[in-house]
């Protein structure tokens, strides 16, 4: 089991605390297992076994779970059954799934010596639950799929050089249900196509009652065929158009937003430099695991600009920044990442092939007025650092902590 330290170091801080801890993600991203690891950290501090209550809503044990009076009744009877200064640690995975779920963990919360963490796979369902019942009482904590540096760990036994897995990273992502097929192409394109299926089918279509499946499916595929780009609702509308279909605005903004919702897809933004306004057209989207792309079009090797991109915005999330697109007169700066006081200049490219290319990404930063760190990553093995700006080779920075 991987340890995924990175999202444990962000948790305990909050062990013991009175804030409701919410990990969020995708379905199949790993959450569940997050719960598990929590757990064993915990019993590394002294906690014991008899202090846990878990309950996956998933499960045949879950299901048999009818209503929140059900949960409140077990819920009562664990925590009764503790010793007189016992906290009670609580586990609830796929939460979302039970109604009234929010009102048995706010009472819990309230009444009881409790640590209490869920899981949950729709943003909006979520939030909307957690303001009305635990406002100011929770600390959110998004669980992505696999990291490289994590996929490196999950295949080391293969014996290959991190830059030869870097190459399956590309094509196959970073789901954790992958540990189990070995990097076999078709099995795990096959397994992948079936997860896209249960998040669209599940967290998509069920929860916002979309009636256009076919219409749905081809928004994302135009979304995964233009990851890297920017473009705009509009543009989406029009594309259609040319092909003879009638869509709306609006109804592409509904659907890419309950993708986001489903934490499939995430729009990012641009923001105007020097002025620093965030601008409301022509965003990127980035999907949630870039393996997803392979299975659904295929050619990720073939499109390796815009694979990059999606994995240097999602490390760049893992780390903790916020991340924005850059404008500056007629040239873009891939990434602003910001955390705290500090900001960083990202560009990214397969490789810096000759001096045109060269000037390109190195000249993106030009007319910039501060004295932040910039940085242009490529797949080449030469440092090309020049005029200020640092070149790192992407496979080095991906698998760096820092």
């Amino acid at each position: 089991m991987i340890k995924r330290k990175l999202y444990i170091e962000q948790m305990r801080p909050f062990y013991n605390t009175p804030m409701v801890k919410v990990l969020t993600g995708m379905r199949r991203s790993g959450k569940s297992t997050m719960l598990l690891l929590i757990q064993e950290d915990l019993k590394s501090a002294g906690v014991k076994e008899n202090q846990f209550f878990r309950l996956n809503m998933e499960t045949v044990e879950g299901m048999a779970v009818e209503n929140s009076h059900d949960l409140l009744r077990m819920l009562t009877s664990f925590f009764s059954a503790l010793g007189k200064d016992q906290k009670g640690y609580v586990f609830l995975d796929e939460v979302q799934l039970l109604p009234d779920w929010e009102r048995v963990v706010n009472a819990c919360n309230t009444s009881y010596n409790a640590d209490i963490y869920i899981t949950g796979s729709n943003a909006s369902l979520l939030s909307s639950d957690l303001a009305t019942y635990l406002s100011g009482r929770y600390i959110g904590f998004q669980i992505h799929p696999f990291s490289f540096s994590e996929f490196i760990d999950l295949f080391s036994h293969l014996g290959k050089s991190s830059s030869e897995l870097f190459i399956d990273y590309l094509t196959f992502g970073g789901m954790p249900s992958l540990q189990y097929l070995d990097l076999q192409y078709e099995p795990s394109m096959q397994l992948l196509r079936d997860i896209y299926n249960t998040v669209i089918l599940k967290d998509v279509v069920s929860y916002g009652r979309v009636r256009d499946i076919d219409l749905l499916q081809r928004i994302i595929l135009f979304v995964l065929n233009n990851i890297g780009n920017t473009f705009s609702a509009t543009s989406i509308s029009k594309y259609f158009k040319s092909e003879n279909r009638s869509v709306s605005v609006d109804t592409v903004l509904s659907y890419l937003s309950l993708c986001e919702d489903a934490f499939f897809l995430k729009r990012v933004l641009r923001r105007d430099l020097p002025g620093k306004k965030l601008l409301s057209v022509n965003e990127k989207y980035f999907i949630a695991d870039h393996g997803f792309r392979e299975s659904l079009l295929g050619g990720n090797q073939a499109s390796i600009q815009g694979v990059l991109e999606n994995i240097v915005y999602w490390e760049l999330i893992r780390r903790g920044y916020s991340v924005t697109i850059g404008k500056l007169a007629e040239k873009e700066i891939d990434f602003i990442a910001s955390k705290n006081t500090e900001t960083q200049y990202f560009q990214v490219t397969y490789l810096l092939a000759d001096e045109q290319t060269i000037a390109r990404e190195f000249g993106a930063f030009s007319g910039l007025e501060d004295n932040y760190s910039r940085f242009v990553l490529s797949m080449d093995q030469i440092n090309l650092s020049r005029g200020g700006i640092t070149h790192l080779n992407i496979v080095e920075w991906l698998t760096h902590t820092s």
